[in-house]
């Protein structure tokens, strides 16, 4: 039962809540809810098209709580009440679930997961590229048990390939497109065990360079794994954390240049200035790496020596454009993760927002009739918000009422668990006592952890484009790229496609059922 001490606080919280004008008339929501319904009529002539570009958005750690946290604080920012605002996602006609766990985990872990959405098969947790019959750590699990990715089955396919991402290239997310690993933390073979190294193992940043040499777009962080041992750092010279990582000796950079042919434009950036620089035109390989390790959070970010994440995947989209086959781009908003694992929702809710704006841009630059998009998130996090705000309120706000246990004031946002647990003479800490709105603030959370963990529940999966339709209701998250896979007609699922002109032509498969039925009399 809920204390009349909360339903005064509410009445009164809702009586001064900001309630737009517009919306006070029934016919405003009427007319709404017209429209949507002739919008979702619409979506009766199915796009059967052959895709051909398809753009994975992965939001890591994006669940559908972060996705309304992030879609009030964009309406916020541009000085609106939030919750009316529609992010780019929103506006993807098909929306489905996806299942998360991996095979050895109720809550999943970032490696599994990826190999789920990139490869199609679900493995277990901390592995990336293999399926679950290996071990995590188990290099001699590895071998045989290699699983192939929707990047590698567009390359094969003559198409152009990137990878965008604002974590380390070699992050659990970006690497199950190229690699194959018993661990997703052996991203340089400083990170290796003795033996795994002796088996024959190799690390992740060397599985990039080598496992696919074509790749045409890699952007992100990660620079410190690709030299050797103690080499000092572009950017931070004084920095002993920034230096190379490498025992093997190798400059990963300079066999990156090797292995492109000489008749080739390959450009290697290390910073945003020279990134701007380049003419898309005219570049047929790029590879930038702006830090040492993950990129920096969107709120702290430099912008003369890193790029934002809109900004990489404009020049990533402008570079793959170029072949006439199509091309597949992962995207990967990585550092929303990152910010919920630290407490820090507000890092994590504005590198959302980016990733939103990323979504924006690549809708401008291509086409619903040969362009499929797909936006989810590998897993959630024990992240919430409530506390019965009223309308308008700040998403990093406090809740309109005091706890009627220990009477002290909470924000509307807090965590399951995590390094927000704070605890002063022997209680909560008062919140109205810190800076709740700092960039760094951690929520508050119920248990104490160093770092906040993973989300079990089901994420959202946004679709638009060919076949867009396919990604309909609760799947297994291992359906996503096979549905990818069919509408590109690359990969296992070619033969509806046998007879399509082009790329972008529609599907052939209802002609080809209809001329199989023919000589059955089925249709008579």
């Amino acid at each position: 039962m809920i204390s009349p001490f909360l339903v005064l606080a509410i009445g009164t919280c809702l009586s001064i809540s900001i309630v737009p004008e517009k919306e006070k008339d029934p016919k405003y929501w009427r007319d709404q809810a017209q429209q949507t319904l002739k919008n979702a009529l619409s979506l009766q002539d199915l796009n059967t098209n052959v895709a051909k570009n398809t753009i994975l958005f992965l939001g890591d750690g994006m669940g559908v709580s972060t996705v309304t946290a992030a879609r009030i604080l964009k309406g916020q920012l541009h000085h609106s009440p939030g919750e009316e605002t529609r992010l780019e996602m929103d506006k993807f006609p098909h929306v489905a679930l996806s299942k998360t766990y991996n095979t050895n985990a109720q809550v999943p872990d970032s490696a599994g997961t990826a190999t789920a959405y990139l490869c199609g098969v679900k493995a277990n947790e901390g592995t990336v590229g293999v399926s679950a019959a290996t071990q995590r750590s188990h290099c001699n699990t590895t071998q045989g048990n290699e699983v192939t990715s929707i990047l590698r089955w567009a390359k094969d396919a003559g198409k152009s390939v990137g990878i965008v991402t604002t974590t380390r290239v070699n992050h659990a997310t970006p690497s199950a497109a190229y690699a194959h690993s018993a661990d997703r933390d052996w991203y340089s073979d400083n990170e290796m065990p003795p033996e795994a190294l002796s088996q024959g193992c190799k690390d992740i940043a060397y599985q990039l360079m080598h496992n696919i040499r074509d790749i045409e777009v890699i952007m992100g962080g990660g620079r410190k794994y690709m030299f050797p041992k103690n080499k000092t750092d572009v950017e931070y010279e004084l920095d002993e954390k920034a230096r190379g990582t490498r025992l093997d000796g190798l400059n990963l950079i300079d066999i990156w240049k090797s292995f492109k042919p000489k008749h080739k434009h390959s450009h290697y950036v290390w910073n945003r200035t020279e990134l701007l620089a380049l003419d898309p035109k005219t570049v047929d390989f790029l590879l930038g790496l702006f830090e040492p390790g993950d990129m920096q959070y969107e709120l702290n970010r430099n912008n003369v020596t890193d790029p934002s994440l809109s900004e990489m995947v404009e020049i990533a989209i402008r570079i793959l454009s170029k072949n006439p086959k199509g091309f597949f781009l992962l995207v990967e908003g990585g550092r929303i993760d990152h910010g919920h694992h630290e407490g820090k929702a507000k890092q994590a809710l504005h590198e959302a927002v980016e990733m939103d704006q990323a979504i924006g841009q690549a809708g401008t630059m291509t086409s619903l009739e040969d362009t499929l998009t797909v936006v989810t998130a590998d897993h959630s996090h024990v992240f919430t918000f409530g506390g019965y705000t009223p309308r308008g309120n700040s998403i990093f706000g406090l809740a309109p009422m005091v706890s009627d246990t220990d009477k002290k004031p909470f924000t509307a946002i807090l965590y399951g668990n995590g390094p927000g647990y704070k605890v002063v003479g022997g209680e909560r800490e008062n919140v109205s006592m810190v800076d709740y709105a700092h960039n760094n603030y951690q929520a508050q959370s119920a248990v104490p952890l160093r770092h906040e963990t993973h989300g079990g529940e089901d994420v959202a999966v946004f679709a638009k484009g060919p076949m867009a339709h396919l990604l309909h209701g609760v799947h297994e998250q291992n359906y996503i790229p096979h549905v990818m896979a069919y509408a590109a007609c690359i990969g296992a699922n070619p033969d509806h496609c046998a007879s399509a002109s082009s790329p972008g032509s529609p599907s052939p498969g209802p002609l080809l059922l209809l001329l199989a039925l023919l000589p059955l009399g089925i249709l008579f």
